[in-house]
């Protein structure tokens, strides 16, 4: 299994109202190897929000086949006559994590 995780710095306030967005759906649920989303806020940061949207999949050839899929487009477009000075996201890394070993309860 495969984590990719989205890391997104936001000006402060924001997270809180950014995170539901990534887990409402809109088509990536529907995809081959999609497991789930998940989103956690980092703490104790005083400078800026910050947001980890990790996603999970099957595959990595799942994860590439989602960034070329019209369920991406859609998710990452920019809502009509909204300009990049009034975005609160101030940067963004990503970073792809192969799960090697894991115990549950």
């Amino acid at each position: 299994m495969f984590i990719v995780s989205n890391r997104i710095k936001m000006k402060s306030g924001f997270a809180e109202k950014m995170a539901p967005r990534f887990t409402q759906g809109g088509g990536i649920e529907e995809l081959k190897g999609f497991v789930k989303t998940e989103v956690l806020a980092v703490q104790g940061n005083e400078e800026h929000d910050e947001l980890h949207v990790n996603t999970y999949w099957e595959t990595l050839e799942d994860f590439e086949a989602w960034k070329t899929s019209d369920a991406f487009k859609k998710a990452h477009q920019r809502p009509a006559g909204g300009n990049q000075d009034e975005s609160p996201i101030l940067g963004s890394e990503l970073v792809i994590y192969e799960l090697k070993s894991q115990l549950e309860r």
